[in-house]
């Protein structure tokens, strides 16, 4: 593997996923552990150790960890040294034994699918339920970055579902895209010609709070019960046992919102869509009998990444970031190079200066 690789992680209630991916989307490897309950820090540092663990699988790690190892320098200084004072040797040392690579050499960035409302441009939760503990307000990409040495993009898990999706699954090819997660909840996001659009809040998409005429079996992840959530999510199906009655109430809902977002094409990921025909046909019959007539042959497509998606997705924004800096950077540069030059007495190495 010659390309830059990304490192990413998908954060959920119940299970912490990491991949490596290269520029075009390609898994390399995966892995996963279990979400630790005892707050946002407990989770942040599992899921910097599982990627370190995972960092020093791949042939391209293992060279970089090599080179790194004759001379005994880490991502944090000479032999970890300039570790921050960490206490955990799997985080304080991505370039030892616990998880070799994970060096800006080896792995170039970091995505990150995380539940909630993420705020982009500080990578930090601004509103989540308690399906986390504790993880209203985690500072994800700042936390992330002391422990991984690793510049960090922090986006929505459906987002991130949702990008990879529209880049290298089943919604590439299609201009807008409405994106729809079915599993522990139900999420949405909105992609339009391959980008993320976030809205005025970050809440573009998103269908989990929209009303159903019917009160669900167990409560919406706000406490309501007549929200899309409470109906259609995977744990309400486990109460009721009536997969096609839940595919129906979100089909209908999908007919609602496909008047006011007119989408090309809706895609449907997430663990109950793994579920197949039983689901996703009776979303497609419920969406066709309640929408506009211009609206019936929109294409109602199964997510093709599977859990994959949100890593992917997750990986690419994280070279999309990696993109962005670079050419900030050779801005810079020619801006300097055609700059006229600076007369000596303002110098900061003037002897003015220096007195």
């Amino acid at each position: 593997m010659n390309g830059p690789v990304f490192a990413a992680l998908d954060v959920g209630g119940t299970k912490i996923a990491a991949a490596l991916v290269d520029e075009d989307g390609t898994v390399l490897r995966r892995d996963r552990v279990p979400t630790p309950r005892e707050g946002a820090d407990a989770v942040l540092r599992a899921a910097a150790r599982l990627l370190n663990d995972l960092s020093g699988t791949t042939d391209h790690d293992r060279r970089d960890a090599a080179d790194r190892g004759r001379d005994g320098v880490t991502p944090y200084g000479r032999d970890g040294a300039a570790d921050r004072g960490r206490d955990d040797a799997a985080v304080r040392r991505p370039g030892g034994a616990a998880g070799r690579g994970l060096g800006r050499t080896a792995v170039r960035g970091l995505g990150v699918g995380a539940p909630g409302v993420v705020d982009p441009a500080t990578g930090r939760v601004v509103s989540a339920t308690d399906v986390l503990p504790g993880w209203a307000g985690a500072d994800v990409r700042g936390t992330l970055a002391a422990l991984t040495g690793l510049p960090v993009t922090v986006v929505n898990d459906v987002r991130a579902m949702a990008y990879g999706e529209a880049r290298a699954g089943a919604g590439a090819g299609h201009h807008r895209v409405l994106h729809v997660s079915v599993g522990t909840g139900v999420g949405g996001a909105l992609t339009v010609g391959g980008r993320l659009e976030h809205g005025a809040h970050g809440t573009a998409g998103e269908l989990a709070h929209l009303l159903v005429p019917e009160e669900g079996p167990i409560p919406c992840g706000c406490g309501r019960r007549d929200h899309l959530e409470a109906v259609a999510s995977g744990p309400a199906i486990a109460v009721t046992g009536d997969t096609p009655r839940a595919g129906a109430l979100l089909g209908r809902a999908l007919a609602g919102l496909l008047a006011v977002l007119d989408p090309d094409a809706v895609v449907i990921g997430g663990g109950v869509a793994q579920i197949g025909a039983p689901f996703l046909d009776a979303v497609t019959t419920a969406f066709r009998h309640e929408a506009l007539p211009p609206l019936r042959a929109t294409p109602i497509l199964p997510a093709r990444l599977g859990t994959d998606a949100p890593l992917v997705g997750a990986a690419l924004l994280a070279h999309n970031a990696l993109l962005a800096h670079d050419a900030l950077l050779a801005h810079d540069a020619l801006l300097a190079h055609d700059a006229p030059p600076t007369p000596a007495a303002e110098t900061a190495t003037s002897p003015g200066s220096l007195r």
